[in-house]
């Protein structure tokens, strides 16, 4: 059940917000099957009015941030201004019947708008007249991906993306970004290739700068950042978007060579299936991977971070599902794949919405837009609308991250800057791939080498812990005892068996007795019992005896079954490290005494 008890979208229990009625009218059937993937069918029956005025002052604010974006974020993927439109409208008008977070607002993005245009060019070879299609089919596949996804409970996957990668990503992204729209800035056309290509292009074509787009841009940018310093998540781009229209009507920009986004159609687009070919899905579907991974990070990283701030409990698996069906609807609506947004959840959460019905207002109030009002945007320069994506990304470019790795991490540094390299030189779509991949790389490097502790027993105790971390603990005589505080797995039982050896073998003195606590490991594979095994046959032959300790019980059957107990001393769930070390003492003790004796 998504909300054990009736709880608000964000995971906030209900019986704090209404009363008991609605608590009884909310859950005698919340076992219904369509209620554990339609959270909205658990909040809604418990509305109340006064929310309506805060959640629909929130979706009006929303829209002003989301129409600027919509249309910068398709300029970005090399589509139509209204593909934009029509992806926050169709997407956000189901989004919020499935997110399991308050706040979180599905919308166009500029990492996965970037990736679209990027990888379309490459597709169909510079051919801008399927771009539509295709990009309308990648969402309809990244639909498909989120719903697998959420079926498969896969939601835990989003965590195996580390924020190193992520950081290097977006700094690349960022980066790359102000490559494309430079030129648009400066009132000419750029190229569409590498961050390298289109940066070297930019240069060697600032003669064709045209002075007008570049003053007009230019007070946009301006306008843009001290809006982002002084009214910061307030709709300033909307009313910059505004007075370039203005400005491009009363002024005749475009005779004095200002470029505008041109038509934008008027009205619905058909519901329909994007014309593809059979040929176009293999192609497309390692975009769609990468759509989704990008936007499934994205999303999880939103709702943890409201989860965090305003209490509850975050469910990746739902956002999941919240995305087959926005980018199922966004798809059939002829736009451009979506995920949650960070900036526009943040505008959501501080325009005072109560519930995520505020981002059904929003598309409403886009929907408006699109039926009355869309012939206004065609009268937008280019300048402006470049500006409005320069200054929307800015936040990707976060130096104070890469600074921080730097001092505290060199080794995640060094993932970061793969990832932002990776980026810029192969493209988007790989380097998202390449992030992943440095991502999983990293995951096993760090657990095929697990921290094995050399233990100590704590003054005046019978506990144990490691003596690397606190010097004052007491080592046994004759005694060396270890604990890997990690599971046991094929690829790094190796590693822990090199460790404890090689200790061993420095020491003066070799002991007479290793003790392996194994509490700390959750479970222990048959490779890994051999391999214990093994070392204690190695061990042996040196005189050393060998004992393993407080195994959990999955980890005791492992151990039997591969016929391995005895040859670790026996293992039981009764015997402490504690007990060992008295029972060995005590063997020492009475040794001494019988040779002592018999002297």
């Amino acid at each position: 059940m998504l909300f054990p008890i009736a709880c608000s979208p964000n995971g906030q229990r209900y019986s704090d917000m209404i009363g008991g009625d609605e608590i009884k009218a909310m859950t005698s059937s919340r076992n219904a099957w369509w209620k554990i993937a339609i959270p909205a069918a658990e909040w809604l029956p418990g509305y109340q009015r006064s929310w309506f005025r805060l959640d629909f002052a929130a979706g009006i604010t929303l829209a002003a941030y989301l129409l600027p974006a919509a249309l910068g974020d398709a300029s970005l993927a090399n589509l139509p201004p209204e593909t934009g439109l029509y992806a926050c409208l169709f997407g956000g008008l189901l989004f919020w019947i499935f997110c399991g977070s308050r706040y979180t607002v599905v919308s166009v993005t500029s990492a996965i708008s970037l990736v679209i245009g990027a990888s379309l060019g490459e597709i169909t070879g510079g051919n801008t007249m399927r771009f539509g299609a295709l990009a309308a089919g990648t969402a309809l596949l990244v639909s498909l991906i989120a719903f697998i996804a959420w079926l498969a409970k896969a939601g835990v996957l989003v965590h195996f993306i580390s924020e190193s990668v992520m950081a290097g990503f977006k700094c690349g992204v960022a980066l790359f970004l102000a490559s494309t729209q430079l030129p648009k800035l400066f009132g000419f056309h750029g190229a569409h290739g590498s961050f390298w290509g289109n940066a070297g292009f930019f240069f060697s074509h600032l003669n064709e700068t045209n002075m007008t787009s570049l003053l007009i841009g230019g007070i946009a940018l301006a306008l843009l950042i001290l809006g982002k310093i002084f009214l910061e998540h307030k709709p300033v781009a909307l009313f910059v978007v505004i007075g370039g229209i203005v400005a491009a009507s009363m002024l005749s920009l475009e005779t004095r060579g200002v470029k505008l986004i041109g038509a934008v159609p008027q009205g619905l687009p058909p519901l329909k299936v994007p014309a593809l070919y059979w040929g176009d899905l293999n192609e497309l579907l390692p975009l769609a991977l990468a759509c989704f991974l990008l936007g499934a990070v994205e999303t999880a990283a939103i709702g943890r971070m409201f989860a965090a701030k305003h209490g509850g409990r975050f469910d990746a698996n739902q956002e999941n599902l919240a995305l087959a069906a926005s980018n199922l609807f966004a798809g059939l609506g002829g736009g451009l794949p979506v995920s949650g947004g960070t900036s526009q959840s943040l505008v959501n959460e501080e325009g005072g919405a109560k519930t995520p019905l505020s981002t059904a207002f929003a598309a409403v109030f886009i929907l408006v837009v699109v039926l009355f009002f869309s012939q206004l945007l065609s009268a937008l320069p280019q300048p402006v609308l470049a500006a409005v994506v320069l200054v929307a990304v800015a936040g990707l470019l976060n130096l104070s991250t890469l600074k921080e790795l730097w001092l505290n991490d060199r080794s995640e540094f060094v993932v970061a800057i793969a990832a932002f390299a990776g980026v810029l030189t192969f493209g988007l779509l790989r380097g998202v791939m390449l992030g992943a991949l440095i991502s999983l790389v990293q995951l096993v490097r760090v657990s095929s080498r697990p921290h094995v502790a050399l233990l100590g027993r704590i003054p005046g105790t019978r506990r144990f812990s490691d003596r690397d971390r606190h010097a004052d603990n007491e080592l046994i005589p004759n005694v060396m005892i270890f604990r890997p505080e990690s599971a046991l797995i094929y690829f790094n039982v190796d590693n822990v068996c090199e460790a404890i050896l090689s200790r061993v073998r420095v020491e003066a003195i070799p002991p007479k007795l290793v003790v392996i606590d194994l509490s700390a490991a959750s479970m222990v594979d048959m490779q890994s019992a051999h391999t214990l095994a093994s070392m204690a046959d190695e061990l042996g032959v040196i005189g050393i005896r060998f004992q393993a300790v407080e195994p959990r019980s999955s980890v005791r059957d492992r151990l039997r079954r591969e016929a391995v107990d005895a040859k670790l001393g026996g293992v039981n769930r009764f015997t402490t490290v504690a007990d060992v070390i008295d029972h060995f003492l005590g063997e020492t003790e009475r040794s001494a005494a019988a040779i002592k004796s018999s002297l």
